[in-house]
């Protein structure tokens, strides 16, 4: 924290010519001598501050000594204020709104706050998401366990996890950790699990072996299958959301669309969207899963 405040006091001198002693502690939410010890500190570290009593006087950097403002470019602070908003829209408490307050630039700023690249990591559920990852990320700080109940492919299960982190992946929110039931490293998917209970009981953290750290390889943990398939070119702009504008060639037959997936029921879930626009040429195995939905669905509505 202390770092944080000093990186600050730091931004704010960079944009202001002097400032007071009381006015950073109001901003910082701490004592004048606090921040006097702040200061101290960062002269220690080599930067050349000067403090003048009495009116008019202040904090400031010492005049004639150019402070290399590219310690945070432009682009940098750029990055790191549409970073801070994107967190902002899964966070349950006001601190990334403190950050962003202390960054604020005025009109002689190193960068604007007019940003102009928005991320927005929330869901349909962004409450109870938000109330998800806050107390996961108390968990992972104390070292306490969590308890949650999650519903899976093959049911649902109480769970008990040491908590390493919260993960935003392909798509969705997770949680890794330790999972005290199965004794391995697991990941759980947040939108996946409710009731969730943070414990009294702590543990010491354990070594993540390498290749659990790949989290890649936990999609691909079922092998990795070839898809072909053949799409009605009036669903082209569909494939372009999902693969890119180069994904596919196009044929008399129709657009021919090769790639490789890891989870049978995602693909299959994803080739079912696109109804009666798709045939799908290999694996075979693919095909008969559809062709078995399609006949479920018909002896439903028949």
């Amino acid at each position: 924290m202390k770092l944080d405040r000093m990186l600050g006091i730091l931004t704010i001198l960079l944009q202001k010519d002097r400032v007071t002693a009381p006015e950073l502690a109001e901003k910082f939410e701490v004592s004048r001598r606090t921040i006097g010890r702040d200061i101290d500190a960062m002269c220690r570290a080599g930067i050349p501050l000067v403090t003048q009593q009495g009116s008019g006087g202040g904090i400031s950097i010492i005049e004639g000594f150019k402070l290399d403002k590219s310690i945070l470019t432009a682009d940098e602070l750029s990055n790191i204020i549409a970073a801070l908003k994107g967190i902002g829209s899964v966070s349950g408490q006001s601190n990334v709104e403190r950050v962003l307050d202390k960054l604020h630039a005025h009109a002689d700023a190193v960068v604007s706050m007019r940003e102009p690249v928005v991320i927005d990591l929330a869901s349909h559920d962004g409450k109870h998401l938000a109330e998800k990852i806050e107390l996961i990320k108390r968990a992972v700080l104390e070292n306490r366990i969590i308890e949650f109940d999650y519903v899976y492919e093959r049911g649902e299960s109480r769970r008990r996890v040491e908590p390493h982190f919260v993960i935003f992946q392909w798509e969705a929110w997770y949680v890794f950790g330790f999972c005290l039931d199965r004794s391995d490293f697991r990941l759980f998917k947040l939108q996946r699990l409710w009731n969730l209970h943070l414990c009294d009981e702590t543990f010491s953290p354990r070594d993540v072996p390498p290749k659990k750290r790949d989290f890649e390889a936990w999609a691909a943990k079922d092998g990795k299958h070839a898809l072909i398939a053949l799409f009605d070119p009036s669903v082209k702009h569909r494939l372009i959301d999902a693969y890119g504008p180069h994904c596919y060639q196009e044929t008399g037959e129709g657009l021919r669309f090769e790639t490789s997936f890891t989870k049978r029921d995602y693909i299959l879930t994803w080739l079912l969207g696109f109804g009666d626009k798709v045939t799908v040429v290999e694996p075979r195995f693919i095909a008969d899963d559809l062709k078995t939905v399609a006949v479920n669905i018909l002896s439903r509505y028949s």
